[in-house]
């Protein structure tokens, strides 16, 4: 079976076809300006590693349905695959714009220094800064009698100076969006007080595109200084339910049965990559997963970084901490790197963040060192306004040079205790310490490890 019906691909012919049997480029820029500020896909030529579990997720958030347990496992398929990527082709769906690339793989056992110097580049390699904006619709930007509200900084930045000595200053635009159409609207600056609004024009895009509120409609400028336009769905119900669900269980094989025959003939196969849909990327640089493997010592209470995408198209990091390592997927993708680190976020990054990543898409960051006194000679406990999530606290041991160390980590408000060494110290000490910080303002259960 081949991957190219198995991947869950959206409706858009083969190669950027525009229905004509003649073959159309999709712009770069505007596809990964709706593609997304953390999405970059891997150089043509490169070796990469292949995350089947990670594939079969991607499907599973495209038809809103989960892995069903009637899909059969495939044991003699590992939980990755080193690959070289052998061509990248962007498309957009004709019917919902929705961004995509097909990538062609070949499963490796060995690989050519050049093939690795590729990876090695991409890792360093980032995407210059477009100029752009991207704006998340309102009911007043999709209503038919409306308009578009610009931000004023934006349409300064993106459109062409207004004649303000006109009354009122006004222009026709023209934007092209992926398929290549073109977009008439009219700029004028109006109102009390004055903003820009695109006008004439703009309810035929809305009713063309089908835009509802909480849809984000961009423009960009691209090198050549034309003027393009991309939109990216809020996340939707399918439109057709029940066809998506009785087609995903053979959507989930179809992946794996491909990336199985693959794995065991070395032969090339096709997989498509949605980056709106997907949870995490699946088909990572080579480069890039060696040095998070390998660079890294992953441990209980480990702080780290994590890039997410903020409204308006922003990026902002949040801080995490490592709070197990444990397969997502016990029976059907054992010992698996994919998503099997469990973590807790800080509060400010609390709410709909995943409780499960992958160790290439967080940055370890070095936790500060406290050295506190014993809790157990004073007569307050020790308090922790202003310190970090993390704080190492070290009790020393009377008359002795024998120390103990616990890590507090504070994890939606709520700090919980890891022991670090219990070599150096007594039951007693440590049912002392058990009962001293697993009071009413400390939990700790069995992962702290003292009883």
């Amino acid at each position: 079976m081949k991957a190219t019906a198995s991947s869950a691909a959206p409706s858009a012919a083969p190669n950027g076809s525009d229905g004509t049997g003649e073959k159309r480029t999709i712009n770069a820029e505007l596809w990964h300006a709706c593609a997304g500020p953390l999405v970059s896909l891997p150089p043509v030529g490169s070796l990469v590693v292949y995350f089947p579990q990670g594939h079969s997720e991607q499907v599973a958030a495209s038809m809103q349905k989960d892995i069903d347990v009637h899909v059969p496992n495939y044991p003699n398929l590992p939980s990755k695959l080193i690959c070289l990527l052998h061509n990248v082709t962007l498309h957009a769906d004709s019917e919902t714009d929705e961004v995509y690339a097909q990538m062609t793989l070949q499963p490796v056992s060995t690989y050519d220094k050049e093939a690795l110097q590729l990876s090695e580049l991409a890792l360093r390699q980032t995407r210059p800064p477009m100029e752009f904006f991207c704006k998340t619709l309102t009911a007043s930007d999709t209503s038919t009698h409306g308009g578009f509200s610009v931000p004023r900084r934006a349409a300064e930045k993106i459109f062409p100076p207004l004649d303000y000595s006109m009354q009122p200053p006004a222009q026709e635009l023209q934007a092209r969006d992926l398929h290549d159409n073109t977009w008439t609207f009219r700029h004028i600056y109006r109102g009390q007080p004055k903003r820009h609004l695109l006008t004439t024009g703009w309810s035929l895009f809305v009713s063309g595109k089908r835009l509802i509120a909480g849809d984000s409609v961009l423009f960009i400028r691209d090198e050549k200084q034309q003027l393009l336009l991309g939109i990216r769905r809020a996340n939707r119900q399918p439109t057709n339910i029940s066809s998506s669900v009785l087609s995903s269980d053979s959507m989930h094989i179809g992946v794996l049965a491909a990336a199985a025959h693959a794995a065991a003939n070395h032969s090339p196969f096709t997989v498509f990559y949605n980056p709106r849909a997907s949870p995490s990327e699946f088909v990572v640089p080579f480069a890039k997963y060696q040095k998070a493997v390998y660079g890294n010592q992953i441990s209980l209470g480990m702080r780290f970084r994590m890039l997410f995408e903020t409204e308006e198209s922003g990026t902002r990091r949040y801080m995490g901490t490592i709070t197990g390592v444990s397969d997502l997927d016990p029976v059907r993708w054992k010992n698996s790197q994919w998503r099997n680190l469990q973590v807790g976020w800080d509060e400010s990054a609390a709410g709909e963040r995943r409780n499960r990543v992958s160790i290439w898409e967080i940055e370890p960051v070095a936790a500060p060192f406290f050295i506190c006194p014993p809790p157990f000679f004073r007569t307050k406990r020790p308090r922790l306004p202003g310190m970090p999530g993390t704080c190492v606290l070290r009790f020393q041991r009377p008359n002795t040079y024998a120390s103990y160390e616990v890590i507090i980590v504070t994890i939606n408000s709520k700090p919980v205790i890891y022991s670090v060494d219990m070599k150096l110290v007594s039951f007693h000490l440590l049912i002392k310490l058990h009962t001293y910080l697993c009071s009413s303002s400390y939990y700790c259960g069995k992962a702290c490890g003292l009883i």
